[in-house]
């Protein structure tokens, strides 16, 4: 019915009179660092069906460039290789939190899923429109201040996230944010961490409107920031 090259998923319609079994889904914002995580697949193809490892949850929104674009994914020490793709990752109650995407050639203990959440609004729009059309964007990198950082660059606070680029005809040019500025809150919530925008971003619609507040030099200001669809390719 759809598929979408960023996520690398699709969404397939089965034509029948049986009635399947279906796995639940999941909530991946209520995942933990450390959670046991199960992933099931079929890696090389080798017979004899489908096989299951599990191990633990390493990290989260751990952002990765692929040639689509950029992920934002949960990393998992279970063991995932070739063939594992598509498959789920689920917790300790069997409700998939995540579908296991890719694995970093050479990495050793390091596997990478979906977090369910994205899936779930990306099946949506594949469902009613086969293609993902909401996809916001705002147009920035950063990085996160920690004391040395703000020491080294003597920035006027030691919290917050520093912009270290704005992307050419993004949002968040177009609402004059520049490189340097530092974003301290967003939607009226105190931000420390890069993370934390892309988490936020990631909920809103295309055609939203976020409200940044901005130090600039120790002058605060805020800024409202239309989100637009993000261009292939291109980070937050």
């Amino acid at each position: 019915m759809g598929t979408d090259k960023v996520t690398d998923l699709a969404i397939v319609r089965i034509e029948s009179k049986e009635a399947f079994s279906f796995a639940e889904l999941g909530n991946s914002e209520n995942l933990r660092i450390g959670q046991i995580a199960i992933a099931i697949g079929n890696p090389f193809g080798l017979s004899g069906g489908p096989t299951v490892t599990a191990g633990i949850i390493s990290s989260l929104n751990r952002n990765l460039q692929f040639e689509n674009g950029v992920m934002e994914l949960i990393q998992t020490d279970a063991a995932i290789n070739p063939g594992n793709s598509g498959g789920p990752l689920i917790d300790t109650n069997g409700k998939v939190i995540g579908i296991n995407t890719a694995k970093i050639p050479y990495a050793q203990g390091m596997g990478f899923a979906i977090p369910i959440n994205v899936a779930k609004t990306i099946q949506l729009d594949l469902i009613e429109k086969g293609q993902v059309t909401n996809r916001p964007w705002m147009g920035i990198s950063t990085i996160k201040i920690t004391r040395q950082l703000a020491r080294y660059y003597g920035l006027p606070t030691g919290e917050g996230v520093l912009v270290a680029e704005v992307q050419q005809n993004s949002p968040a040019g177009l609402a004059d944010l520049r490189k340097g500025d530092i974003i301290e809150s967003l939607d009226g919530n105190r931000i420390t961490d890069p993370m934390q925008i892309s988490s936020n971003i990631r909920k809103k619609n295309v055609k939203d409107k976020v409200a940044v507040r901005i130090n600039r030099y120790g002058r605060q200001f805020d800024r409202e920031i239309e989100l637009l669809a993000r261009p292939t390719g291109l980070g937050k």
